[in-house]
């Protein structure tokens, strides 16, 4: 999550007069991961908590996705628990942003996964699933296959040639093909390994849920299995992807359809966030600490799910519900 709003001690102190339950800031410290918002750890003589300066999730979208966090940390997930100000209110406004407190989660990010970790993830993934189903609000997905088709067009003239033919030939694909008559409810949209914390071997927090929408639950299992189940070359390893799929099915019994289209989702998602590399790539932001990524990373994936369909079934549970 990158630094792009810089604030000072005046504003910080103002924004905290009305949170009399965080207490007097002690210490602000930038967080340099992730591209989209301005996050910083805060701690105050009352705890730790991280502050969000939301610098790209539009304002009537935000009251969704604190309260589906709300909602989980209420079910006992491993969520940060907004906090409200004294008005009852989990907004405010800081340097002229949109700004939230959320509790601060225990554990690391851990860079490298191994099957425990994928078999943890799968199991809070299941149960987040399960729970988002029961969450009254819904939020179209705001960077779903629309979005897609107008960021592949407005990046026509950017990309080279082979990247165009790509991009074109993909889209067409998905829009032929994806079905959206699967099961669906609340996802998290972007839980990619460096979004989880654990600490001695335990899964202690999912964070960053800014894009948290409602869609189709195996697109969500799809990202997941795109970026902790992979060798270096974009394939999928068998052992994360079979530890990942059937502890998630423990949780939420996956069905033949979600089956059938599961290579779908393996190519939809790597399309999503290939192109949304090539955008932060041709079109980057300024800020004082900031982070773009490679997009050449998913051109991989996706190239490698496009391969040999065969192998999108590595990990698949043998027996799935009608």
């Amino acid at each position: 999550m990158s630094v792009f709003t810089p604030i000072t001690e005046d504003q910080l102190e103002a924004f905290l007069a009305s949170y009399s339950q965080v207490g007097r800031p002690q210490e602000l410290v930038g967080i340099c991961q992730g591209v989209e918002n301005t996050n910083y750890f805060l701690t105050t003589d009352c705890g730790h908590y991280v502050l969000t300066l939301f610098e790209r999730v539009p304002e009537r979208d935000l009251p969704f996705v604190l309260r589906f966090m709300a909602f989980l940390a209420e079910d006992r997930l491993p969520v940060p628990r907004p906090i409200p100000n004294d008005g009852g209110d989990y907004l405010g406004v800081l340097a002229g942003k949109q700004a939230a407190i959320v509790t601060k989660l225990p554990g690391r990010t851990i860079y490298h996964p191994g099957v425990e970790h994928c078999a943890a993830v799968g199991t809070v993934l299941g149960r987040m699933h399960r729970t988002g189903q029961r969450f009254p609000d819904h939020r179209p997905n705001p960077r779903g296959p629309t979005w897609w088709q107008d960021t592949a067009e407005a990046l026509d003239a950017q990309v080279a040639p082979d990247e165009r033919r790509l991009i074109q030939d993909e889209t067409i694909y998905q829009y032929h093909n994806r079905r959206v008559d699967l099961p669906r409810g609340v996802i998290h949209a972007d839980l990619f390994h460096d979004n989880a914390l654990f600490e001695e071997g335990e899964l202690t927090g999912i964070i960053d849920f800014y894009y948290a929408c409602t869609d189709v639950l195996a697109y969500d299992l799809a990202i997941v299995a795109n970026d902790w189940c992979i060798h270096s070359d974009g394939t999928l390893n068998p052992y994360r992807a079979r530890a990942l799929l059937h502890h998630y099915h423990a949780e939420r019994p996956l069905t033949r359809n979600e089956e059938a289209l599961w290579p779908i989702m393996l190519r939809g998602a790597a399309l999503r966030f290939w192109l949304s590399r090539l955008w932060d790539y041709h079109n980057p932001r300024g800020g004082e600490l900031t982070t773009t990524k490679d997009p050449e990373h998913f051109r991989a994936i996706l190239e490698a799910r496009r391969d040999l369909p065969g192998n999108a079934w590595v990990g698949w549970p043998e027996t799935v519900a009608g």
